[in-house]
């Protein structure tokens, strides 16, 4: 198959392969503007240079040796084969090995930009539920052309990112679904006479706040149906940017989190900019606040160089803010409320078994643009939390619980585990490459040893009330932790997203969406972590901790995945045979089957195919072997996975987000015909399959 892809009515330039449109909206068009880590910390390159220059061309195996055993059980790590008539982008169809691995035995659906979820052949689909369908009881119907912040409040809100399954019954019958709204794009939501982006009405500010946030509903899943369905529930709720949040850890109550509203610095209103999240192990969800800075007026105006330089560095700038918010309330003007944003960039919690309770907001993980959070027992039972900062040459954090973790999923466990996010070390990853740094050129080759691989260290940051960082109090480690964790010395990434451990193998997975700046003059150039220059396609990164203990300080690391089109020779797929495997570009979101499987949803698709679902082997012959599970509409970005035995659920999160306005839309999914386009959560699972044994990849 081939396909030509369509003419955009916008210029689709920015990295990847998103629309101007979504790159104002999303992160305020962070791409046009220089990368806010301007830090003068060690390039990965430099770290390179240093030691091997200390101990020579130290190869792979004994690297991984000194760090903990490392991966010395993976198999498939070779360098990748050499490609035999690879299919190009959107030709032929991938390879299938002798022995399909469990849960991924489907047959990969090829790319195209069809304004619909493509899938396997096999499987059906359905709309679980989407923008403006009702959430809480008497919510009316959704009305394009006459909104209201009053019906918002009660539907379904915008742009689906993040996706949660609780089960509630051992079955799967009956599940609390968990969806992060993580940005509103105006021109899009109102109909084209009706909203001017200069002058938004105060009704119409009042319908994005409420279409930001959370939703929660009961899903229910019929077996001779098959996909799930929303249900009404008394734990049905919607959670927006008026919802109250508990500040709570150490810098609760911080001079630097009061404001004219609220005194204490311990209660804020509202939630924004949320992506990826988790499924705690105790059933509450945990998710990251990303792209705040876009929201707030006027940083431009302010002149102390200290507030200046954090402003900056959180990427603060200008003026008026896009949506305007800060004409009809003070605390999105930073002149006016100084502290008001810096109540925003944490991870957010909340318990949705109980309708009623206060959602919280953990300043003990550090405030910068969370892509997510994701938890993993230790050996000693306590709990580690993983969090990608997701910017160009960002970091990689974690946290590390003082307290114990308590099993099960009671009320009693809820609240016990949730207070164990409160008091513990924060680190920041520092990464070191086993190559010489003059065998990365910027070209993605791979170094003489096969692989891409090395060893790392997770560094202190703060404790408690005890800073480890020269010059900022423990506090201002909490709350300007970017500025911390560049005095530290952490090595800078190319934008790190959703980061997940593997239930299976233990491993912890990040995905590295891309990054354009790489290479730049001034700016970081390759290296073993991040080896190639104007980085479009990303890469996945894969780490084990030593011992296989979260609590652990120090890790080896590999790339599984270098992303890309096959063809071309500055791809890597963990050594699978290249000729075999689907185009994969920018990786956004990471999940697991319950066998450990990778499954990667991407963001932005930068070889002129729709994004999508991909399945991964990490071990065995075919470990790195990438197949294409599901493609979303056109312009559409493919969000929040969740992956089970019978079901998958994947985010669409906006569909024909290329159009300049809803007056010429590019989608007309989900509704069809000449509809406007639906932000929704879909529902994928293998005709036959559900109630028997199973599993969604069984042919």
């Amino acid at each position: 198959m081939s396909f030509e892809p369509r003419l955009l009515p916008l210029s689709t330039s920015h990295p990847g392969g998103r629309s101007a449109v979504t790159c104002e909206y999303r992160c305020g068009n962070a791409c046009a503007h220089p990368a806010p880590n301007t830090s003068g910390n060690e390039y990965f390159g430099d770290v390179v240079s240093e030691v091997v220059s200390r101990r020579g061309a130290l190869k792979a195996s004994a690297v991984m040796a000194a760090a903990a055993g490392g991966f010395a059980a993976l198999s498939g790590t070779a360098a990748a084969a050499p490609s035999h008539g690879a299919p190009g982008r959107g030709q032929g169809k991938p390879g299938r090995p002798e022995r399909p691995v469990p849960g991924t035995e489907f047959d990969a659906v090829e790319p195209n930009i069809d304004d619909a979820v493509v899938i396997p052949r096999g499987y059906d689909q359905n709309v679980v539920i989407g923008w403006g369908d009702p959430v809480l009881p008497g919510a009316p119907k959704f009305d394009f052309e006459n909104q209201t912040a009053a019906a918002q409040e009660q539907q379904f809100g915008y742009n689906n990112d993040f996706v949660g399954l609780i089960p509630q019954d051992p079955l799967g019958h009956r599940n609390l679904l968990v969806v992060n709204h993580e940005y509103t794009t105006e021109t899009h939501m109102f109909p084209v006479d009706q909203y001017d982006p200069a002058n938004p009405t105060e009704e119409q500010v009042r319908i994005a706040w409420a279409a930001h946030g959370l939703s929660v509903v009961q899903a229910y899943r019929d077996p001779a149906q098959g996909g799930l369905r929303v249900q009404p529930s008394r734990r049905n709720r919607r959670i927006t940017i008026n919802t109250e949040f508990e500040l709570r850890g150490p810098a609760a109550g911080s001079k630097y989190l009061k404001t004219s509203a609220d005194s204490t610095g311990r209660k804020v209103f509202g939630t924004q900019n949320n992506c990826a999240g988790s499924v705690t192990p105790w059933g509450t969800v945990l998710s990251g606040e990303e792209n705040f800075n876009q929201y707030f007026a006027n940083a431009g105006t302010v002149t102390d160089p200290v507030e200046r330089e954090r402003l900056d560095r959180y990427g603060l700038r200008g003026g008026e803010s896009r949506r305007k918010w800060e004409r009809y309330d003070k605390r999105w003007d930073v002149a006016k409320e100084p502290n008001e944003v810096n109540r925003f960039g944490w991870v957010v919690e909340i318990d949705p078994h109980d309708p009623n309770s206060t959602p919280v907001k953990h300043t003990a993980l550090g405030r910068f643009k969370h892509e997510g959070a994701a938890v993993k027992i230790t050996k000693d039972n306590r709990v580690a939390v993983y969090s990608g900062d997701d910017e160009r040459f960002d970091y990689i954090y974690k946290f590390v619980s003082n307290g114990r973790y308590k099993r099960g999923t009671s009320a009693h466990a809820r609240r016990h585990n949730m207070g164990l996010l409160d008091d513990g070390t924060l680190y920041v990853a520092k990464f070191t490459g086993d190559s010489p740094a003059d065998e990365f050129d910027g070209s993605g080759s791979l170094p003489a040893d096969g692989e891409f691989d090395g060893v790392g260290e997770w560094i202190k940051l703060a404790s408690g009330d005890k800073s480890f960082v020269d010059g900022f109090t423990a506090e201002e480690v909490y709350v300007f932790t970017r500025l911390a964790a560049d005095r530290a010395g952490a090595t800078k990434m190319d934008r790190p997203e959703d980061i997940e451990p593997n239930p299976v193998n233990g491993r912890i997975y990040a995905a590295l969406t891309n990054n354009s700046d790489r290479g730049k003059a001034g700016k970081a150039g390759a290296d073993e972590a991040n080896p190639r220059v104007g980085n479009r396609n990303g890469h996945v990164l894969e780490w084990e901790e030593q011992g296989g203990d979260g609590a652990a300080t120090r890790f080896s690391w590999r790339l599984l995945l270098v992303c890309g089109d096959p063809e071309t020779a500055d791809t890597y797929f963990g050594g699978f045979d290249k000729s075999k495997v689907s185009p994969i570009s920018c990786p956004d979101n990471v999940a697991f089957d319950r066998h450990g499987n990778l499954w990667i949803s991407t963001d932005g698709n930068a070889l002129g195919s729709n994004d999508g679902l991909f399945s991964v082997p990490v071990e065995g012959p075919e470990r790195g072997y990438v197949k294409q599970f599901l493609t979303v509409p056109y312009a559409a970005e493919a969000s929040g996975p969740v992956v089970t035995d019978n079901l998958v659920l994947v985010a669409v999160q906006h569909p024909g987000e290329d159009a300049p306005n809803s007056g010429a839309p590019t989608s007309h999914w989900p509704d069809g015909g000449r509809s406007i386009p639906r932000p929704a959560i879909v529902s994928v699972w293998k005709k036959g399959r559900f109630g028997r044994p199973g599993e969604i990849g069984s042919r």
